[in-house]
């Protein structure tokens, strides 16, 4: 938790309120302030200090001695997404693919070992499996996480699979580390990946690369389904196909949208503007 900097310029205190908003999870929305001190490793009246400010900023709200996280968290990730311009353009496209495929699809990003969802389109499934935008899971259970890991440089990827996930799931070893390098090789080559009943039973998905537009792998989109009723043969015949086109069109029009003639005019009172 806190105290991970070296450097000279490291800010504790902003990493202990960064440690807080991160004890939160899909199956831990109220906390109270022991629990925030616990998870944070963190002294109670430190916790106790940051909850209120966190509160006074809108981040965090209390009733009845417990503790949970407002709307206004999004605008931390959602402020980065936006800026790239990917969920307005995704959007209309996630939406006509799961149209067509009946089936789930969701884009995600790299942080770390692990994958973090960005963009979600879904049907109701039988799924025993929790997706919610800000996510997190374990970046080698997932077919998304294969796409974004086969894209890193040999240097890259080998410092991101040296960090610990922080999904608080527990280390995958369905397979050796020599075997995953051998399946990212073969997903580099080929374009897309699968993870099947990989991250929990049932959940099979396969994934594919969105780039931007200097051609980097910058997102990865998926189709999950669900493996008692679509079976792999049909997953990679039926809905790859579509899933390659989809995220084809996206990348071609982020491309657009980041080639665009752009200026901001300064308002009367600001001498600045951005171009």
């Amino acid at each position: 938790m806190a105290g991970r900097g070296t450097g000279p310029d490291f800010v504790e205190a902003l990493a202990r309120g960064l440690d807080v908003l991160a004890c939160f999870h899909a199956d831990q929305r109220r906390m109270s302030l022991t629990d925030v001190a616990t998870a944070a490793a963190l002294a109670r009246p430190t916790a106790r200090r940051l909850l209120l400010t966190l509160e006074e900023l809108g981040f965090v709200r209390s009733a009845n001695g417990m503790f949970e996280l407002t709307p206004k968290v999004l605008t931390l990730g959602t402020a980065y997404v936006s800026a790239l311009g990917l969920w307005e353009i995704a959007r209309p496209h996630l939406e006509d693919l799961v149209a067509q495929t009946r089936e789930s699809s969701s884009m995600a990003q790299l942080d770390g070992s692990d994958i973090i969802y960005v963009a979600r389109v879904s049907v109701p499934k039988l799924i025993a499996l929790r997706v919610d935008i800000g996510t997190r899971f374990p970046a080698v259970q997932t077919s998304q996480g294969k796409v974004l890991l086969a894209a890193l440089p040999a240097d890259e990827l080998e410092h991101c699979l040296a960090q610990p996930s922080r999904s608080g799931l527990p280390p995958y070893i369905g397979r050796s580390p020599e075997q995953l390098r051998d399946e990212l090789t073969e997903v580099r080559a080929r374009g897309w990946a699968v993870a099947d009943e990989e991250l929990a039973p049932g959940v099979r998905s396969v994934a594919v690369p969105v780039r931007d537009g200097t051609g980097v792998v910058r997102a990865a989109m998926n189709v999950t389904v669900h493996a008692a009723e679509t079976s792999r043969e049909r997953l990679l015949g039926e809905h790859l196909p579509l899933l390659l086109r989809t995220a084809g069109d996206v990348s071609a029009e982020w491309a657009l949208w980041q080639s665009r003639p752009h200026v901001e005019i300064a308002g009367s009172g600001d001498s600045t503007a951005t171009v």
